[in-house]
């Protein structure tokens, strides 16, 4: 017994061993490739299948409205915010910023010198009274040199302090692993504070929906986790297809809002109103400030980005006044697990080659092929019954690795202890035996 339980211990400290090589020596980033079964299906997780096929289909949000600024000068947008702030929404969130006016040059930033056009958006924001501004988080030089490129800030882009007069800011910036704007973005998760030279900083559509409802967003504030999963609810109309549950918030495109005949009040009395890039229309496919989400239709291998920057955040004000959050395992929790399986898996292998090692193979993979099935089935139909994300890529990672890695142990590593062992043993006996004469 005390054999079967050594190499219990041994046999999955060496499957952890073997993980932990293969992520040093390639760099492919093992565990991630298993979140899950493959960085070759692009930016997929498992639970994307869970959000666009599986769920029933959420309601349309009544209580969001976004507006489409396309590529309208400041001017026209103090135009769009006065027609709707005239209808009293509770809040208007505006996803842009204009920090150029800090250069002082008319060859970069023409826009700094329409004097009456940044008047009447300065106007339009006074007089709506409860509009939030977006800024951006940035990154100095001395600090990326200090702690690398990771989600530590020093400093924040804002608008030019003379357009927003009494406005109020929130960070636009969305958790993605792009290195760059340009690059292609899924936005799944976001962080709802940081903070910025010992100073916190609410997300812009936290800011939203606190200035809306107060005691709910300081309820899911009070959750105090450093990144959320968005619960996406839904996208715009989308004229393409490729988004599913398209047409979940009402919308209006950047000339209905310069025209008031083109809405009636009761759409935005009291209402949120978020204005930000849609593309030149509605019907453009425009991929700037554009995000793969879950909701994209072709969730393995994406053609194209299927949601706007200011539609994320729509959803993530729906999933905050809606107090329907996504739960996640803690790391720790998400190792635990993994450590558990490798060890039953270990132990059923080594009971299988002491019992009957010709069967070794069959059952060895029928086990793992079983259990990637079944942790692929939970990770989707957890999602879809709790709310509740069950990543388990590392578990996964062990499960893939768990058979060969075994049978290395057992055949290599094994039959090497035991032929140093004989050696050690050997030369003691010897050494004995000389020193006896």
């Amino acid at each position: 017994m005390r054999k079967f339980w050594l190499d219990c211990f041994a046999g999955s400290a060496f499957v952890f061993m073997v993980l932990g090589g293969l992520y040093g020596i390639t760099q492919l980033r093992v565990f991630d490739a298993f979140d899950p079964l493959g960085q070759a299906l692009g930016d997929m997780e498992l639970t994307d299948i869970a959000f666009s096929q599986i769920r029933e289909d959420p309601p349309m949000d009544t209580n969001i409205v976004i507006v489409n600024i396309g590529y309208l000068s400041r001017a026209e947008i103090g135009q769009q915010i006065i027609n709707l702030s005239k209808h009293k929404p509770k809040v208007i969130g505006l996803d842009i910023i204009f920090s150029c006016d800090w250069l002082q040059d008319s060859t970069i930033c023409p826009q700094a010198y329409d004097t009456m056009g940044n008047m009447y958006f300065a106007y339009a924001i006074q007089q709506a009274g409860n509009v939030v501004m977006a800024h951006k988080l940035q990154q100095t030089a001395k600090l990326v040199k200090k702690f690398g490129d990771i989600d530590v800030y020093d400093s924040i882009e804002h608008t030019y302090p003379t357009l927003m007069p009494g406005a109020y800011e929130g960070f636009v910036n969305l958790e993605t692993e792009a290195a760059h704007q340009e690059d292609l973005k899924a936005c799944r998760r976001f962080n709802p504070k940081m903070m910025v030279n010992g100073q916190r900083e609410l997300a812009f559509s936290v800011r939203m929906a606190m200035i809306y409802d107060s005691v709910k967003t300081n309820r899911f504030l009070a959750r105090d986790n450093e990144l959320e999963v968005i619960n996406y609810k839904g996208n715009i109309v989308d004229w393409h297809g490729a988004s599913n549950y398209a047409g979940r918030y009402i919308v209006l495109d950047w000339d209905q809002a310069l025209d008031t005949t083109q809405f009636v009040g009761e759409m935005i009395k009291d209402k949120i109103v978020i204005m930000g890039f849609l593309g030149g229309d509605l019907t453009d496919t425009s991929w700037d400030d554009k995000f793969f989400t879950p909701l994209n239709k072709k969730y393995a291998g994406k053609a194209r980005p299927d949601m706007y920057g200011v539609v994320v955040h729509a959803n993530i004000v729906s999933m905050i006044l809606e107090e329907d959050y996504i739960e996640v395992l803690k790391t720790w929790q998400e190792i635990a697990i993994a450590i558990v399986v490798c060890f039953l898996n270990v132990a059923l292998f080594v009971y299988i080659m002491d019992k009957n090692e010709k069967w070794f193979d069959a059952i060895s993979v029928t086990v793992q092929l079983f259990q990637i099935v079944l942790f692929s089935f939970l990770m989707i139909e957890f999602l879809n019954w709790f709310n509740f994300k069950f990543n388990v890529t590392w578990t996964l990672a062990v499960v893939a690795v768990v058979g060969t890695s075994f049978e290395l142990y057992n055949g290599v590593i094994k039959s090497l202890a035991e032929y140093l062992k004989n050696r050690f043993l050997l030369f003691k006996s010897r050494w004995f035996t000389k020193k006896g004469q």
